[in-house]
């Protein structure tokens, strides 16, 4: 019943998806706050749509939660699915083959069958929306077996500020027996996998003052500090040759697989030849005595994310710069803390700054790291949905990205989470060109009611 509901509605949950990738639902800037209402408005008509009960827009400091439920015996497990329907911004534009916000379909060598390029459309509208036509396809065909509960939020990528706050207050409305989470991805279309772990996250935004004003680089040039290039020193040298970070403290409470996890997580089939064909790369890059598997998903790091100052415009200004800024993100691992981590970078980056310039630092959000057992029975569940639908048991990995909020839900509702992705890394999640597959939007829909199969099964 569930396929058959699945192959007829199948352009019409594509065209629904269309609509909500349409609407720029950009968290991160604050001009696109009405588009982040009309983008959670949107997903709770379609959640009353499909047959969920109690359905509102839970209104926050920032943007609005939405929540729905369907309680069809409170005897039975309950499922708390959590997405995200806000996107990164868009910018740079140019780089985008078809517009952002017009989501479009075309082959790719990866995706032969189609994939659909917009902002959002793997990360995580795409993914959310695969939930929402999911319970759509139970609920028309009467084979939802066990309970689910909605929480969508709009601030996952600037923090989940408001989301903490939420749950520590709705605690008796969220109680469940486990949280499902669509918002990572898996190893290839032809190689499922689970994610087991996701790093931990401390956002910063530094500023370097030299100079009280812009000055004349021939008359002032050689003698006054320049931001620009002091910044770009301080920068540099938070990793040494050996791409290790140098920040005091930074790896004391890393916490360190063994020879054996090593070996296991270097299981998971990776080719480094189309891993930097894909990029466009010569080479890869990274802290010593590591591979790529392990540099993404077990190891901390340090990046700037964003660099400014000065002249940009066309043409010339010879200009000595009063302010140089930069965003840096550090992705943490297991046993780092991002508050702790948040302090040592502020204390490292003003002990290095010269007398000649002040520095400071702009804590943003963070998140914490994250590691879910792969012999639960929730785990078990996804494990034995995907392998009825990709015909191959899934391959448990560590995931290189953060979703803050997932610490929080064990820290305060006291629910372990499932990190039960379809999307691909090679999807440009963040990038310019953003796209998701059609054959991973419609095998997720295929997915999930399996889950909630197996889970409801003892």
């Amino acid at each position: 019943m569930l396929q058959t509901y699945l192959n007829q509605n199948r352009e019409k949950f594509l065209n629904e998806l269309f609509e909500l990738l349409r609407i720029p639902s950009i968290s991160a800037d604050s001009a696109y706050h009405n588009d982040t209402i009309a983008a959670a408005t949107y997903i709770k008509n379609k959640l009353i749509e499909a047959g969920a009960d109690n359905v509102e827009l839970c209104h926050t400091a920032g943007n609005p939660i939405v929540y729905g439920e369907k309680i069809i015996d409170p005897n039975l497990p309950t499922v708390l699915v959590y997405g995200h329907y806000d996107v990164q911004p868009a910018v740079p534009l140019d780089l985008w083959e078809t517009p952002p916000f017009e989501p479009t379909i075309r082959k790719t060598e990866v995706h032969p069958d189609g994939a659909i390029f917009a902002r959002g459309s793997c990360d995580d509208k795409g993914q959310v929306y695969m939930h929402v036509k999911a319970f759509e396809m139970m609920m028309a065909t009467n084979t939802l077996p066990c309970n689910v509960k909605f929480m969508i939020e709009g601030e996952e990528e600037v923090g989940s500020t408001h989301l903490g706050p939420f749950c520590i207050a709705n605690k008796d409305r969220l109680k469940a027996d486990v949280v499902l989470i669509s918002d990572t991805s898996i190893i290839a279309n032809d190689t499922p996998s689970i994610d087991c772990g996701l790093r931990g996250l401390s956002y910063v935004e530094v500023e370097v003052t030299g100079p009280n004003r812009d000055l004349h680089s021939g008359v002032y040039g050689g003698a006054v500090a320049n931001p620009i290039n002091i910044l770009a020193k301080m920068i540099a040298s938070m990793h040494n040759e050996n791409n290790h970070i140098t920040i005091p403290g930074f790896y004391d409470k890393v916490l360190e697989l063994s020879a054996a996890e090593r070996t296991e997580l270097n299981k998971a089939p990776f080719d480094l030849d189309a891993y930097k064909k894909d990029l466009g790369i010569g080479d890869i890059w990274g802290e010593a005595g590591y591979n790529v598997l392990e540099r993404t998903g077990i190891r901390p790091t340090l990046d700037c994310n964003g660099i400014w100052g000065g002249y940009i415009g066309e043409g010339a200004k010879t200009v000595l710069p009063s302010k140089a800024f930069a965003k840096i993100s550090m992705r943490l691992v297991p046993n780092q803390d991002s508050h702790s981590i948040t302090d040592l970078f502020q204390k490292h980056f003003e002990s290095i700054a010269p007398a000649g310039v002040k520095v400071i630092v702009k804590p943003h959000h963070g998140g914490e790291p994250v590691v879910t057992p792969i012999d639960s029975h929730a785990y078990l569940a996804a494990e034995k949905a995907m392998e009825t639908t990709y015909g191959k048991k899934p391959i448990p990995t560590r995931g290189g990205g953060s979703i803050p909020i997932v610490a929080l839900f064990e820290k305060e509702l006291g629910l372990k989470s499932v990190l039960m992705g379809f999307g691909l890394d090679s999807d440009a999640l963040h990038s310019p060109n953003e796209h998701y597959g059609l054959f991973n939007y419609y095998k997720g829909i295929e997915t999930i009611p399996y889950f909630f199969q197996y889970f409801t099964q003892k």
